[in-house]
């Protein structure tokens, strides 16, 4: 068959687009975690047969360097003829390879085969909220070891030629809290992949197997020459930062990182040579979530609309060695390593953001602020499992103040659980859900506000778990302007006692206590003194500054 002409290949890229985009709805109506149907803290995509990522559909933007990977370690563990057929389905979630992250997040994997012959390959990976461990929602900031963050699967098989592995399935069911949750985020991955199958398969049938080998070929090269394009506009030479992590939840730290950045005609290369060797706890980040961030940045600063493919990765190199807190080592602990994804994020958005000021604002709450309330609900007693991430408030630019109550650069296009799920669901009432008033981000464009949500403790026996980073750090400010304020949670007791902490396991509950969580305000931009008073009026009016902090900050008296 000849290649296909232009026009065919436009079809064919777009039509890959589009079954990543039903595989991803088709994960949405058919999950059983609210982390999946409402958070949408998952991706899905298709590979080809030698594991290179051709589209990708991405409800959490730090899963862009995991897929692929976990591809290819499957392809690793099970080369040779015959030990892949149509009907397979794998399962993996490891963190030290094939494209891991933490347990939590499992990858499955399906070959796609046509007459035989194996063409491409559907992926999943999606946060399931059990997957056992010592604590429920199976991560914790006082984890010592991976063994105590839950079930491992090191690329196994879960379906052989269509049949499922009931052994492997009575295994999941005894070890985790809520296996009817799980086992259903199970079938409905498993359901996605089938369905992207078939899809990819109808595409075959419709312009055969060269015209659509064909076309992906062009779609990868095109992607390189469109990235390249928008590379050439990024500044050159070599740019560095340092930030610190917090702590790991053992009371260890800070931790540094260190990013040095070099962009030339042809290549963008990240080195995180110097960040600080793995930790006791388990903010330790894995090599495929180090990747995902650097490519997620990569993507932000040339053209985030152009196709995530593995041609538009190609001019990107990542550097780091094994075994620091941004590539760990088994066995450590890992189950936090979102808020040291998120930092390597944010240490190459401060290295660049002095060179690049239209394309990058300052430092936002930098934190995935995740947030496990558990126990039994006060009406139907059964087990109830609270896990989401927190929006918050993100740094000011130079041209505008920042945006409000954002889910981190870890999240991107996730969103919040919705009031009348939380209160339907769980046991807890929803009393405050808004912006807030703590100091920090002033300046002459402010930062985005963070938010306040207050639970109310309705049953007996709760506990809850939180993972806050940037609460000593604060989010990093621009050109003078105020760092931004910290992300922590507290507890106010019956009796009045009220406890503050970022990070906590298992911290027990008891009935009519009250759980606020607080996130950060974003950084300021530029000499709060030079703020538009018009603005700090505003501000006022709308309760984002009491009149204290505007005199204090602004030197704005608001009774004139």
């Amino acid at each position: 068959m000849q290649p296909a002409d232009s026009f065919t290949r436009e079809v064919i890229k777009n039509a890959l687009v589009a079954i990543g985009d039903e595989m991803f709805t088709a994960l949405k109506r058919t999950s059983m975690s609210p982390i999946i149907y409402e958070t949408l803290d998952y991706a899905i995509g298709i590979t080809d047969a030698a594991g290179r990522l051709i589209a990708q559909g991405n409800g959490v933007p730090l899963f862009i360097g995991t897929l692929d990977a976990a591809v290819r370690s499957v392809q690793e563990k099970f080369a040779g003829p015959g030990r892949i057929s149509p009907g397979d389905v794998f399962i993996t979630n490891d963190p030290y390879g094939g494209g891991g992250t933490h347990l939590s997040d499992v990858t499955l994997v399906r070959p796609i085969f046509h007459e035989g012959t194996l063409l491409a390959w559907a992926a999943n990976k999606a946060h399931w909220t059990e997957v056992g461990g010592k604590d429920a929602g199976s991560f914790s900031p006082n984890t010592t070891e991976i063994y105590q963050e839950g079930l491992q699967f090191p690329a196994v098989r879960l379906f052989d030629q269509g049949r499922i592995n009931e052994a492997l399935v009575d295994m999941i069911r005894a070890n985790v809290r809520l296996p009817d949750m799980t086992l259903g985020d199970m079938w409905a991955g498993a359901a996605a992949l089938q369905l992207g199958e078939r899809r990819f398969l109808d595409l075959v049938d419709k312009y055969g197997t060269a015209g659509v080998a064909d076309a992906v070929e062009h779609l990868l090269d095109h992607g390189e020459a469109m990235i390249r394009q928008e590379l050439a506009r990024l500044p050159k030479g070599t740019f560095t930062a340092e930030d610190m992590i917090d702590d790991d939840g053992l009371g260890n730290g800070p931790f540094p990182v260190r990013v040095a950045i070099t962009i030339t005609d042809s290549e963008f290369i990240a080195d995180f040579t110097g960040s600080a060797a793995q930790a006791p706890g388990p903010i330790n980040n894995t090599r495929a979530g180090l990747l995902s961030a650097v490519r997620a940045v990569f993507k932000a600063l040339t053209n985030p609309a152009i196709p995530a493919t593995e041609g538009v990765f190609r001019p990107l190199k990542v550097i780091c060695p094994d075994g620091t807190v941004m590539t760990a080592s088994r066995p450590a602990p890992v189950s936090i390593y979102y808020e040291t994804m998120i930092s390597a994020a944010d240490v190459m958005w401060k290295a660049l953001a002095p060179h690049m000021p239209d394309r990058l604002p300052a430092g936002h709450y930098g934190s995935v602020c995740a947030t496990v309330i558990a126990g039994r609900h006060p009406d139907s007693g059964d087990f109830f499992l609270l896990v989401e991430p927190l929006a918050g408030g993100w740094g000011a630019a130079c041209d505008g103040d920042g945006q409000q109550g954002q889910f981190c650069v870890g999240n991107g296009e996730t969103y919040n659980i919705p009031v009348e799920v939380t209160e339907a669901r769980y046991g807890v009432r929803v009393e405050r859900f808004g912006f807030h008033t703590e100091d920090g981000g002033a300046g002459r464009f402010r930062g985005g506000k963070g938010l306040q949500l207050e639970y109310r403790v309705l049953g007996d026996g709760a506990f809850m778990s939180t993972t806050f980073g940037r609460y000593r750090h604060r989010p990093w400010a621009m050109q003078g302007g105020q760092e931004g304020s910290p992300n922590f949670a507290e507890v106010v007791r019956a009796d009045g006692e009220v406890v503050r902490f970022s990070k906590t396991a298992r911290l027990p509950l008891a009935r009519g206590d009250l759980v606020r969580l607080v996130t950060g305000t974003g950084g300021g931009w530029g000499d709060p003194r030079e703020r538009d008073p018009a603005r700090i009026a505003a501000d006022l009016r709308d309760g984002y500054l009491t009149p204290a902090q505007a005199a204090r900050d602004y030197g704005y008296d608001s009774g004139h």
